[in-house]
């Protein structure tokens, strides 16, 4: 009978905490890729129902670059991210995060819709595979690893490399779409639902997809030895896409909902969670791939960091968090305080060698060497 009781009393303390209105800040500041893009879009439509719904005001800061989108929250201007997998190097301390001025970050993710992502590319140059982009003009971003990165994950998926396309740089995303328009470009990495692509579509030149047969077991292995986030997605929504004409893309997590671990109380990432989850309703057609904000779709992972543990909390509190998610998590968490404690070594001991160096008469100039000293020491050590 005492159980009885205890588990009737918790469930009527569950559920009266479920029944409470989230309790959200009078304002917030988030950040996003750049205008156009469909994170920017999601960011907006999730904020605008926050607004209508519980008052809160969210302004949303705009980066094209990775590093754009993610300083601001360095410098507390900004709380959550709605980022890409920048947020995966982040946590790793990898590429444009390498550099002794950033380094493997203490991130958490509060919520991450699953998303389909592959070249978008020009339909009027006859691109059928990844195979045919030999020769052609390719989209990378200055300080955007989440583009770039996936950029090479995808040519090798058809056996190719930087070497076989002409590389196009630019400032911010954006910008490829509107180069792809003037005929300056021939493709770039995007998700299907964005503004930028349904412009391309619209556009003489049109637009196609390139496919990744999941059938293709060598090619995603390649994939894979790149990158090691991604999975096959079969597409039927987007800029030149439907239920008949639909794509095998690459499946990934964007936008991510971001947050540094000390940045916020796992009280806030709760009520965040929960007012995202009770607006739904009134955001999910932001896009036409904003349904996958659904909670039990963008609440679990596997996604690019750690869970926060107000995610976590509303998450079992909705039956939702299961044994196979706590245990990603235990092993997700293990592997970021590996990285950051690996980080703090090296350091260290990068450090102690420039000393023993600068003994001998050597200068070493830390910016040039720290780059490879990392690496090596990550290979060897994590």
């Amino acid at each position: 009978m005492r159980k009885l009781l205890a588990a009737m009393a918790f469930a009527g303390l569950t559920s009266g905490a479920l029944a409470a209105e989230p309790e959200l800040p009078r304002s917030m500041v988030w950040s996003a890729y750049d205008l156009g893009s469909s994170g920017y879009a999601e960011a907006t439509g999730i904020a605008n129902a926050l607004k209508k719904n519980y008052g809160t005001r969210i302004r949303i800061v705009p980066a094209g670059t990775s590093i754009g989108r993610m300083l601001p929250m360095v410098t507390g201007k900004v709380t959550y991210g709605f980022l890409a997998n920048e947020a995966f190097f982040a946590a790793e301390g990898t590429y444009d995060f390498a550099t002794e001025q950033w380094g493997p970050q203490d991130i958490r993710i509060v919520m991450g819709r699953l998303s389909s992502n592959g070249f978008a590319t020009a339909g009027d140059i006859g691109v059928k595979s990844i195979a045919d982009l030999k020769g052609k003009r390719l989209g990378f971003v200055k300080g955007n690893p989440s583009v770039n990165v996936k950029n090479d994950a995808y040519l090798a998926f058809g056996g190719l490399t930087r070497d076989d396309v002409e590389m196009v740089w630019f400032g911010s995303y954006s910008a490829m779409k509107t180069a792809v328009l003037a005929d300056q470009l021939d493709a770039f990495g995007s998700v299907t639902s964005s503004a930028n692509v349904r412009e391309i579509e619209a556009s003489p030149r049109g637009i196609t997809w390139p496919p990744f047969p999941p059938e293709d077991k060598d090619a995603w292995e390649r994939m894979s030895e790149v990158v090691s986030f991604l999975s096959s997605y079969h597409e039927t929504r987007g800029a030149g896409i439907s239920e008949e004409e639909p794509v095998n893309l690459v499946g990934y997590r964007y936008p991510m909902i971001t947050v540094y671990q000390n940045a916020t109380t796992a009280d806030d990432v709760y009520n965040l969670v929960k007012a995202i989850d009770l607006s739904y309703d009134d955001f999910k057609n932001t896009t036409s791939s904003s349904f996958n904000w659904k909670l039990e779709i963008a609440g679990r992972p596997p996604y690019d960091a750690p869970a926060h543990e107000g995610t976590i909390r509303y998450l079992k509190e909705k039956g939702l968090w299961r044994d196979q998610d706590q245990a990603w998590q235990e092993k997700r968490l293990a592997r970021l305080n590996s990285v950051l404690a690996a980080w703090e070594k090296a350091q260290a001991d990068f450090h102690d060698w420039r000393a023993a160096e600068k003994e001998k008469g050597n200068k070493v100039d830390a910016a040039e060497a720290w780059p490879s000293y990392w690496a090596e020491y990550r290979e060897n050590n994590l």
